[in-house]
Formats: C-alpha cells, structure tokens, sequence
C-alpha cells in the first residue's frame, strides 16, 4: 500500500462546545451515511462541533492509507465508518483524510514498548467518500494501565489537522467482548469510562453506536469540524 504523510500545521476546532444541538445535545450517531444525511438534511438533527482530547503519547505521523489495518492481530472483528460532517454547514466533507490508531488486544501500541518492532500495526487513514464517509476494518481494542478502552483520531482537511480526539465504547459491551479470547487472558481491566480522565472531558460525545454484525460489531459516529 502507499504511504502518505500529512503535515500538522494547525489544529482549527478547538471549542469543545455544541454549534446548534437539537435531539437532546447529542451528536449524530449513525450506521448508514445516507439515512445520516437525509436526518441532517430533514432537520431531525443539528450538527455538533466534536470535542477535542488529547492526541495522547502513541502518535506517528505518515501512517498507511489502507482500509484494513490488522496485520494479522486476533480479536473481535469491528468494522468503523467514521463521517465527517463541516460543523457550520452540516454538509459532508469529501476528501477529509481520517488518521486512526489504537492499541491491540494485549494492550500494546504499535512502534512503543513491547511492540516496537512495528510501527505499522492497528494504524491506518482512509479518504472520505462524497457523504463524508470513512470505513475501517480492524479489532476491538484492548485496553492498557490507567485509561479506558478508546481509539485515537485525528482528522485532516486540505493538510492541515481539523480535529483531533477519542472515539469510546460502552463499558457493558466492553465487558462482554472481554469475556472471550484474546482478551479474557488479561483478565480485569483497570478503568471503565467514568474513571478515565480523559472521557470525563468530553468522552460522551465520542461514544460510538454499535450494533452485532456477525461475529463482530460495527461502530458508527459522525464528527463535526470546522475546514
């Protein structure tokens, strides 16, 4: 696959705050990029302005542009469509780079610590289709010593960095797709999401939707952003 590197020259939502929020606040959490747009387009919905978290310590820039990025890691099989929507507007953003990564179910980060060896592992950036849609295929992430079970994310318009944050997960299915392999062998983790620090911040409107899909689950969010 080729790789291809984008440069951070500026990071431009940086309010944490609600644009217009109707239907309670929330932002629009979809599985269907179209059903996603129509409710937009309806005025079902309103757009919210994602909150930015932090980018955290495990970051490398000039990541694989590639839809499948498990490399041979075993674990709970989670499909991700990400959407991107301009915050102002409520329009897709075509051609938003979406930058992705995680750890794998042991804990581990690829190109840190035990998995230092790659630097490729469970990382990845997809485009953004005409309705603003990006689709990623991976694992159920595994969670490490003080933080809550989370993906990083960072999201990239015309070269520069338009959002950076945290995508979560609900802790009872958390607890559910750890109660098999690979994860069960960790046993408990250390932190739920009303523990970590970081979701206390903003987390909840990075809850992904998720639904049963086979043997694995497919996680849906839309992100609001400003180009």
């Amino acid at each position: 696959m080729t790789d291809h590197t984008f440069t951070r020259r500026s990071t431009l939502a940086k309010f944490g705050g609600l644009v217009a929020a109707a239907a309670g606040g929330r932002a629009l959490l979809t599985d269907d990029a179209a059903g996603g747009n129509l409710a937009v387009e309806s005025g079902a919905v309103s757009c919210v302005l994602t909150p930015e978290l932090t980018e955290g310590p495990y970051y490398i820039a000039g990541e694989k542009l590639r839809r499948d990025i498990r490399e041979g890691h075993k674990g709970t099989l989670l499909s991700l469509r990400l959407r991107v929507l301009n915050a102002s507007t409520c329009k897709p953003i075509k051609g938003a780079a979406v930058d992705i990564w995680h750890a794998d179910a042991a804990g581990d980060y690829s190109g840190f610590g035990d998995a230092a060896g790659s630097r490729t592992f469970l990382r990845g950036i997809q485009k953004t289709d005409a309705t603003g849609l990006a689709v990623f295929t991976t694992i159920y992430p595994g969670w490490y010593q003080g933080r809550t079970v989370h993906i990083h994310v960072k999201v990239h318009v015309g070269g520069s960095v338009v959002h950076t944050g945290q995508l979560f997960f609900p802790d009872t299915l958390t607890d559910t797709v750890y109660k098999a392999s690979p994860y069960a062998a960790r046993g408990l983790r250390s932190v739920r999401n009303a523990d970590d620090s970081i979701f206390v911040n903003g987390g909840k409107r990075g809850l992904l939707a998720l639904k049963k899909s086979g043997a694995g689950y497919v996680g849906s969010i839309s992100m609001g952003v400003h180009k």
